[in-house]
């Protein structure tokens, strides 16, 4: 499992470049993000090298900050693979309550990260369907 950071953003102009700013300054990473917005205010959901100490810093900053445990695997950068892991979730009626993916830097794969509503069957029929897991440091090194 891998620590996701979600901060609470209002929607006004500069309040997520003073997040960055936050993070930038005390030399956190952000690896993966994804963002949903409504009119008034947006969850900015973070994959970030050092998340405990994002955590901190981001709510010393007056953000409103919550942490999650998520799934993080690696597929292949190629049609269909998603699918294949998404497949096997929906086989065994395990929900995704939201995903977002990136592409690593120095790999031919695709890093996806899941929300589910029961991460620990997820993650061991994930692993039974050859499906890579990344654990924690693999994610946070990236």
């Amino acid at each position: 499992m891998v620590k996701q950071i979600s901060v609470f953003v209002e929607n006004k102009t500069g309040r997520l470049a003073e997040v960055t700013k936050a993070l930038g300054d005390n030399n956190i990473d952000i690896s993966a993000l994804s963002i949903a917005d409504t009119t008034d205010f947006g969850i900015l959901r973070l994959i970030l090298n050092k998340p405990d100490e994002a955590e901190i810093i981001l709510r010393d900053n007056g953000f409103t900050v919550s942490s999650t445990e998520v799934i993080a695997i690696a597929i292949p950068d190629s049609p269909g693979s998603l699918s294949k892991a998404l497949k096997a979730l929906d086989n065994s009626s395990i929900g995704i309550e939201y995903m977002y993916a990136f592409v690593g830097k120095t790999t031919d794969e695709a890093l996806v990260i899941l929300r589910t509503e029961n991460p620990e069957s997820a993650v061991e029929l994930l692993e039974h369907s050859f499906i890579r897991v990344l654990k924690d440091d693999e994610v946070y090194s990236l």
